[in-house]
């Protein structure tokens, strides 16, 4: 099991708001605040990528770049240049367009394309939580090398739409997501405090796979220890220093994440699903479950359905 493919699928992530900006001169763009996570791409030329409790970005060609805190951005030429606000520059704007500041017909000096992504409201901390304000992934990195073809398509199809480019644009604005997210790992290592960085470590990246791929067990820190060739005291010291949480809590809180995707996408009752992920009753369950999530397991599925 893959718990970073595990997570993606249970925050039923949805991309929406894709565009293309072409730029020329000097030129800025503020963005109000957003929902959940959006990603960009400079295809061509530059531009800086500001947001608060991140130093500004210079991004050139074939760097991307992911915000994940929700908070207003801007993008420019130069971070002295006064910003335009972007409700003025994408007025009428159409999914599929592109927008153009400057350019007076003239070719761009900077291509930039954004996408948007929603997330399952009540699961979207677990990734939320532990992405920092802004991830920086510049061409030049050997992890970027991937991410270069999906670019290269993205800058065709943007430029060029033609038949199905709005589901071309999508797939690959998703793989260029999963694509940073690796790079991110990568470039953290072991050195983070939660469960993403953590996946780079051996043993505690083995615990977290076999936790996400039996959920329903009944762990004992122990056995996992032992799965991860660990002694027990050190494996939960690592854990803990790691994750960010002692393993049996991660364990419980991933649990309920799960029981919520069955209630998203199937007919299970409360009381099977409490019986299978270890609680006693579905009163036990319906507590825990309002606990992580911060609402009732029935109030969930009824939202989670909602057209």
């Amino acid at each position: 099991m893959d718990p970073l493919n595990d997570v993606l699928a249970l925050l039923d992530m949805r991309s929406a708001n894709f565009a293309r900006l072409e730029a020329a001169g000097a030129w800025a763009i503020s963005f109000a605040g957003y929902q959940h996570i959006k990603l960009g791409a400079v295809l061509e030329g530059e531009c800086w990528v500001e947001t608060e409790g991140a130093p500004p970005i210079r991004a050139v060609a074939g760097d991307c770049y992911l915000l994940g805190n929700g908070r207003p951005y801007r993008l420019s030429s130069d971070p002295t240049v006064p910003a335009q606000p972007s409700s003025e520059v994408f007025m009428g704007f159409i999914e599929g367009d592109s927008v153009s500041v400057g350019t007076s017909g003239s070719p761009p000096d900077g291509v930039v394309v954004g996408c948007g992504f929603h997330l399952d409201t009540a699961n979207a901390a677990v990734l939320l939580d532990v992405l920092p304000p802004l991830v920086h992934v510049p061409a030049d990195t050997g992890e970027a090398g991937a991410i270069r073809s999906a670019l290269d398509m993205l800058r065709q199809e943007t430029a060029n739409p033609g038949i199905g480019s709005a589901l071309i644009v999508e797939r690959l604005a998703h793989i260029v997501l999963v694509q940073v997210l690796r790079s991110y790992v990568a470039a953290q290592g072991s050195s983070g405090r939660a469960w993403l960085t953590a996946l780079a470590d051996p043993a505690v990246g083995t615990a977290l796979s076999l936790i996400h791929e039996y959920p329903a067990h009944l762990w004992t820190v122990a056995e996992l220890a032992a799965k991860s060739g660990m002694s027990r005291s050190h494996f939960a010291a690592r854990f803990s220093e790691l994750v960010g949480t002692p393993p049996l809590e991660y364990l419980a809180n991933w649990r309920i994440r799960s029981a919520a995707r069955e209630l998203r996408t199937g007919n299970r009752t409360l009381a099977s699903l409490a019986t299978q992920y270890g609680y006693r009753s579905e009163s036990a369950f319906s507590h825990a479950f309002k606990r992580v999530t911060g609402v009732a397991p029935g109030r969930y599925r009824k939202q989670a359905r909602l057209p």
